[in-house]
């Protein structure tokens, strides 16, 4: 199927987690003044579109995505008219934003929730899940992502609230139509107020299996165990697509979905151009690849070729169909520089060429702010240097099962998502730039050289390469709506792939590994750009990428 254009398609988006972007009244907090304040440099950079996490009101049980008001600004990140004015400056700079749609879940301090544990015959009782206890204990032995069961006992009715991932987040009931026409409402009025549409936050979970049956137990692994209860179940796509003919049809929304349980199968129902629900979608494949079901806080060693064909797949069905989410990191991640590079000798190297490598794909290019640094994982003294909910309540359960302390810790240098989390890094000064108060998580005490005004400074840092890879994507449209072709699939050394695009081909080449490897390259004369100064024909340098193109 020949598939359109689109300006979201040849634009690059940069996300921010607001909370550690920048401070501007020094109570160690990202804010939207913060923001507004780093747009310049965004511009600069060459961002046509940010991506803001939550900053609605909140009581911050999982920061921010527990809402305790859709309409009102969480007091440290600023104001509403804040907000309205980084709408506006950023409109001024040719950059539109999206936001976090959390419509799985609200805060249990949001006042439709606090109505609904009133009573049980409120009339907002069936706004969420409730159901009586069986036999003494819960409804069903489901389990939440956070740990823990999906079900919290309320004293004061004497039943039970369903809830995906935290206990303060309990799940709205998709069912009643009531509720979806109130998140539409909200939808509605925050694209009044200019946002160009939303990154749609764990929207498989919003259909449960309304037989509620109990699971066969799988050893222990949350996503597995719901497959068979909330994740992507049948009859999801009729409430998705309300959501689009209702609201985001009419008003020409971006969207790009994280969805976790979707099959490749079903990518002509989440994004083909006419029947799909989304303009996007992010996949998990690659970043979970050190996941397997079974056990919790455990680490899978992976390959490279596994990597490889995690993103290749997505590549393959979606030229049929649709369009993707191209990202390698960002707030429930780790920084892929320490996941899929080198994050010590080969540091600036491997993140330029993780850069070219998923840049340059069939897809919309994500950043998460300081990826375009080479920011890595930051080195934790002890749990308390944790934050993350899930992290600590991981710890937590590894200890009451009888893991090692340095076991739980070792799984979380790997996998926490505070190590995305972590202050961005401005300069070498005082809390690398970031804020003039205690910062809220850990600063990485390697910000006084990796940060962004060394790195302006310098030709050939990862922030000047990402600068050469945005303007090499937006002045030829093959990079951008071309086809793609995989070569180097069995190699355990080597990726790369084609684009190809009216008689014109792009090849890209990158070096996975710390040695020199022979492979056969395109002419010096085709090459557009490298990050390496004295390449060598025939061979890719350690973490070498280079990108040639043939007419």
């Amino acid at each position: 199927m020949k598939q359109g254009t689109a300006w979201w398609k040849e634009s690059v988006v940069y996300q921010i987690y607001p909370r550690s972007f920048q401070d501007t009244n020094g109570d160690g907090i990202g804010d939207l003044k913060g923001v507004t304040s780093r747009l310049d440099y965004l511009r600069d950079l060459g961002i046509d579109v940010i991506w803001i996490c939550p900053v609605y009101d909140s009581p911050n049980d999982d920061n921010g995505y527990d809402i305790r008001d859709y309409h009102r600004i969480l007091e440290e990140f600023g104001t509403l008219e804040d907000m309205d004015e980084l709408l506006r400056e950023a409109a001024a700079r040719g950059i539109r934003i999206i936001m976090d749609l959390v419509a799985n879940h609200t805060s249990d301090e949001h006042a439709w929730f606090v109505e609904s544990r009133s009573s049980r015959d409120n009339p907002k009782r069936d706004w969420y899940i409730w159901k009586p206890g069986k036999d003494g204990k819960a409804p069903t032995n489901w389990e939440a992502n956070f740990g823990g069961s999906v079900w919290e006992y309320d004293e004061q009715t004497g039943e039970y609230y369903f809830h995906s991932f935290s206990r303060k987040q309990p799940d709205l009931n998709w069912e009643n139509p009531e509720v979806r026409q109130a998140i539409y409402r909200m939808m509605e009025w925050w694209m009044d107020r200019g946002v160009a549409g939303f990154r749609v936050d764990a929207i498989t979970f919003i259909k449960k299996n309304q037989q509620f049956p109990d699971l066969p137990a799988d050893g222990g692994r949350e996503l597995a165990s719901l497959n068979g209860g909330t994740l992507n179940q049948p009859g999801i796509l009729d409430f998705l697509r309300e959501m689009k003919q209702e609201v985001l049809a009419p008003r020409d929304a971006v969207t790009v979905a994280e969805a976790p349980g979707v099959p490749l199968s079903q990518v002509p129902a989440y994004l083909d151009e006419r029947e799909g629900v989304f303009s996007m979608l992010f996949q998990f494949d690659h970043v979970d690849l050190d996941m397997k079901p079974g056990p919790k806080a455990v680490y899978h060693p992976w390959r490279l070729t596994d990597f490889k064909r995690a993103l290749a797949d997505w590549q393959r069905e979606t030229v049929k169909y649709g369009w993707m989410a191209l990202y390698m990191e960002n707030h429930d991640h780790v920084r892929s520089v320490s996941k899929f590079g080198d994050d010590g000798k080969y540091r600036t190297e491997s993140a330029q060429m993780l850069a070219a490598y998923y840049f340059l794909m069939r897809g919309t290019p994500f950043i998460y702010q300081g990826q375009e640094l080479g920011m890595t994982n930051c080195p934790m003294d002890g749990i308390g240097d944790y934050n993350d909910i899930m992290s600590l309540q991981l710890y937590r359960e590894g200890l009451a099962s009888g893991r090692s302390e340095q076991e739980l810790l070792d799984y979380l240098a790997k996998r926490s998502r505070d190590h995305g989390r972590t202050p961005m890094q401005w300069s070498a000064g005082e809390n690398a730039g970031f804020t003039a108060g205690k910062p809220w998580l850990k600063v990485n005490p390697n910000y006084s050289e990796i940060n962004v005004e060394r790195q302006q400074r310098e030709e050939d840092s990862v922030l000047s390469f990402y600068k050469r890879l945005i303007r090499l994507r937006k002045e030829n449209r093959a990079l951008v709506y071309g086809d793609f072709r995989e070569l180097h699939a069995d190699s355990e050394q080597i990726g790369g792939y084609t684009r190809s695009l009216d008689g014109e081909r792009w090849t890209v080449l990158c070096n996975f590994t710390g040695n020199a490897v022979q492979a056969q390259t395109p002419p010096a004369e085709q090459l557009m750009l490298s990050n390496m100064k004295d390449r060598q024909h025939g061979v890719l340098l350690p973490y070498e990428a280079s990108i040639f193109r043939e007419q």
